[in-house]
């Protein structure tokens, strides 16, 4: 190749860049400019590299191909979140945020240099299947995932609903890793669930903050208040697993709880547009009661946001373990040929000032997850008086009626729902509630 011809190709080829780099912002191309020669050297050298490939490998290439591929090696080397998306999986990635798409049902980070379990989300081929927050993907099928990246790995799970895929998982506390043998289902993730507890005590569940999840809270706390004579006495608020998801709908979210003009969150990054402030707007709030926050190690970024602003205006309790600590902010850029970047454009704060990066959220009352068995054993395990042999009964004869069953016939909703009776996490939650009504009426008394 002539030294000339060789030019005219480089001149193509920083010209391509440069139209790329124009749909990253203007902010980028500041600096750019005001860094001078160095950074146009290093896309001279680029496109070196990228001429002799196209010349001298031993089979032709696609020259996309290979930009798509630099480019993803670019944004993989700053953080585990920051990553370039290919026209299909852009076009996923934005109905993902609507709550239906294909593929397991798991949100991974990489972490310790290692492909790792985020959390399952409920109800789908993951979750069923037993996949746990904290687990290594070792292998997908037979691919091996070090050095692989989050988006082709995101790549490999999914696929056609029915097709089959074999994850190989480290957890801790197993002699050598597992297999997991998995099939694919369109994920449909319903943001919000929610039922009644016992009278007045309601219990609301968000798997994922998506589009309409501020919606359908507002809905589940209105059921909830219908289904309670108007008014809720109690609310446990559930983040377990929950990955996270659009950052507008954890700041709505919280405001249903936190009094207008409060501080939600706040975030802070290098360009003017990164540096924003969330104060809780007008509107319906709910009434001051109690509400305890379940999280645990599969609780990350838009949940924590959510379980910190609770916390630092003490409008909640927190309770489970500790959280993820996914403390950064995603931008979603989209670019010239219908591909997207995700780019960590800024770390949020809590409104005391906390970063929960790496760190995650410290809850109020640490409570491991424990599996209970599915007979409501939690009354049946004590020995009480009435089985004492010779034991006393009361003077006519009969047992003296507890406060459940003064309605007969009617018991509390968790004691006939097996999911809320083998959840030791939730049970602890609702005994707060009551423990905490209870407490209140006794630091009135005289």
């Amino acid at each position: 190749m002539s030294v000339r011809n060789k030019g005219k190709k480089a001149a193509l080829l920083v010209a391509a860049i440069t139209v790329l780099a124009v749909f990253i912002g203007t902010g980028a191309q500041r600096r750019c400019a005001a860094q001078g020669g160095n950074d146009y050297e290093s896309i001279e050298l680029f496109t070196d590299v990228l001429a002799i490939v196209k010349k001298s490998y031993v089979e032709e290439v696609d020259t996309k191909k290979l930009i798509y591929g630099a480019i993803n090696g670019m944004l993989t080397s700053l953080d585990p979140h920051s990553s370039f998306m290919p026209p299909e999986m852009y076009k996923e990635m934005k109905i993902e945020t609507k709550g239906s798409f294909g593929g397991l049902g798991i949100e991974i980070t990489i972490k310790d240099g290692l492909l790792t379990v985020i959390s399952p989300i409920e109800d789908t081929p993951a979750f069923k299947a037993g996949i746990k927050a904290g687990d290594q993907i070792l292998k997908i099928d037979d691919k091996f995932t070090k050095d692989m990246t989050i988006m082709d790995a995101v790549k490999r799970m999914r696929g056609p609903k029915g097709t089959k895929v074999v994850l190989t998982i480290f957890r801790e506390g197993l002699d050598k890793p597992k297999e997991f043998p998995l099939v694919r289902d369109v994920i449909q993730v319903k943001s919000v669930k929610y039922k009644t507890l016992d009278d007045g005590f309601g219990y609301v569940r968000v798997a994922q903050f998506q589009e309409k999840t501020d919606e359908d809270l507002s809905k589940a706390l209105s059921a909830l208040r219908q289904d309670n004579g108007g008014n809720l006495r109690g609310l446990v608020l559930d983040l377990r697993n929950d990955p996270g998801g659009l950052l507008d709908q954890a700041v709505r979210v919280s405001e249903h709880f936190i009094d207008e003009g409060q501080l939600i969150v706040y975030t802070e990054g290098r360009e003017k547009e990164s540096k924003m402030r969330f104060n809780s707007r007008k509107g319906d709030k709910e009434s001051s009661y109690p509400i305890v926050v379940l999280i645990n190690s599969g609780s990350a970024s838009a949940s924590e946001i959510v379980a910190g602003a609770l916390q630092d205006h003490k409008r909640a309790v927190i309770m489970g373990t500790q959280s993820f600590g996914k403390g950064s902010v995603q931008t979603i850029i989209p670019l010239s040929d219908n591909s997207g970047l995700r780019l960590t454009t800024a770390r949020y704060y809590t409104p005391s000032g906390r970063s929960i990066q790496a760190k995650g959220i410290t809850p109020d009352i640490t409570v491991e997850r424990m599996d209970l068995p599915a007979t409501d054993k939690k009354e049946g395990a004590h020995l009480r008086e009435k089985d004492l042999e010779n034991h006393f009964e009361t003077a006519d004869g009969k047992e003296v009626p507890t406060e459940k069953k003064k309605e007969e016939g009617k018991l509390p909703a968790y004691k006939s729902d097996e999911l809320i009776k083998g959840d030791y996490q939730i049970l602890r939650a609702l005994d707060l509630l009551k423990g905490w009504e209870i407490f209140k009426k006794v630091s009135k008394a005289p």
